[in-house]
């Protein structure tokens, strides 16, 4: 009687295990939107964590990245792929900036819609430590770094619009953009998950897209790791952090180079590789520029033909270089520096001595050794990285 007592109270617990497996949801997107966004995507079974870290020496010099919502960079992540979100089909946001380039591209223009070209370089958005640290306004107040070449985006979002809206790139208003992401099927669930809604808007697309962007950011580079050994040895603060010591993981070649750096390049581009010491710069490119780059938004003189000054993280994949693709490899870019600066009447202070444009004059070895550092910058995680990548199936 006992056996069948214990026999019974197992196969009643068999079917109540049974009755809650049947009504518990083991997925996050149901069966219904697994199988229509399986059609298009290539998702995850359960969304990817967009949490960001930076390393200690970052967040020793303050920096520290504001929180993602990750469904919303989920959906961002799709938008920012979509070709279908460009006036002739052929152009996304990922077509200027390829993650296996540190989310640059390899033209000195970009191609827009119907073969039309970029006016300017695609910035790389893989030089940045992290958007969300020390970009946009929204996050960072008036203090922030600003989205272009010149500085006119304050957000994200505002940076997200002018390329989609411009005619030279994806050519679509941004009504045309909410109302082609309402057409498309697998838009449905995300946009669900992300705002609890399937109901699309101008704002709640830019704002997804926004949240993609400020999760992105490279701190997994060689020269991370060993300046978070090394931060005991260090003098400055904040942008402009020098570490002074010798790296032990460096070759003497990479040492070498990053003393260089230090010496003539950080008080500009950073030392830490975090936030950028300085806005932006003219850096004597041209004596008499027809592109006015910040000047050309803001009237001032005094910033005319100065851009965006950018730190420099996997500047090694980043070619063609400056917001005009003029240099093809960073060999270019020092020779500039050697003997090219021109004599414009603002050209940065760091730049000038005794009045004339300066000249660093490296030699040979002092190159190689350069550009040996600037090598150590490259983030192999940021390229492999599958949240970033290309969701939709080919």
């Amino acid at each position: 009687m006992k056996k069948f007592t214990t026999l019974c109270s197992l196969f009643a617990l068999f079917l109540l295990l049974g009755a809650c497996k049947s009504d518990f949801n083991y997925y996050y997107y149901s069966k219904e939107e697994t199988e229509l966004l399986s059609q298009f995507l290539k998702l995850p079974e359960f969304p990817d964590d967009y949490t960001v870290t930076l390393p200690s020496h970052l967040r020793n010099a303050g920096l520290f990245a504001r929180g993602v919502e990750r469904d919303k960079a989920v959906l961002g992540r799709v938008i920012f792929y979509d070709k279908k979100l460009s006036k002739d089909g052929t152009v996304s946001c990922a077509s200027c900036h390829k993650q296996e380039l540190a989310f640059s591209d390899n033209k000195a223009f970009s191609d827009g819609v119907y073969d039309r070209s970029t006016a300017r370089n695609s910035i790389a958005l893989g030089s940045v430590a992290n958007f969300s640290a020390y970009y946009g306004t929204d996050l960072n107040g008036s203090n922030a770094i600003r989205f272009f070449w010149d500085n006119r985006a304050e957000t994200a979002a505002d940076q997200s619009r002018g390329s989609m809206t411009n005619a030279q790139e994806m050519d679509m208003s941004m009504h045309e953009i909410a109302s082609t992401v309402e057409s498309q099927s697998y838009y449905g669930p995300l946009f669900k998950k992300a705002f609890g809604s399937t109901v699309v808007t101008e704002d709640l697309v830019l704002e997804a897209v926004s949240n993609f962007v400020n999760a992105m950011g490279s701190f997994q580079s060689k020269f991370d790791a060993e300046a978070n050994l090394s931060q005991g040895n260090f003098t400055g603060n904040f942008g402009n952090v020098i570490y002074n010591n010798n790296f032990n993981g460096f070759t003497a070649a990479e040492n070498r180079g990053k003393q260089l750096y230090n010496n003539n390049c950080s008080s500009c581009h950073s030392g830490n590789m975090g936030r950028p010491v300085l806005q932006l710069a003219n850096n004597g490119l041209e004596a008499n520029p027809i592109d006015l780059g910040v000047g050309g938004i803001s009237g001032a003189n005094s910033e005319k033909g100065a851009f965006k000054v950018p730190t420099l993280r996997n500047i090694a994949l980043t070619a063609p270089y400056m917001h005009d693709g003029r240099f093809n490899n960073l060999i270019e870019v020092i020779d500039f520096y050697n003997t090219g600066i021109q004599n414009h009447p603002f050209l940065h202070a760091d730049l000038r001595v005794g009045g004339v444009p300066m000249q660093m004059n490296f030699s040979a070895d002092d190159k190689n050794d350069l550009i040996a550092f600037l090598n150590t910058l490259t983030d192999d995680h940021l390229l492999a990285d599958k949240k970033f990548s290309d969701p939709f199936k080919q």
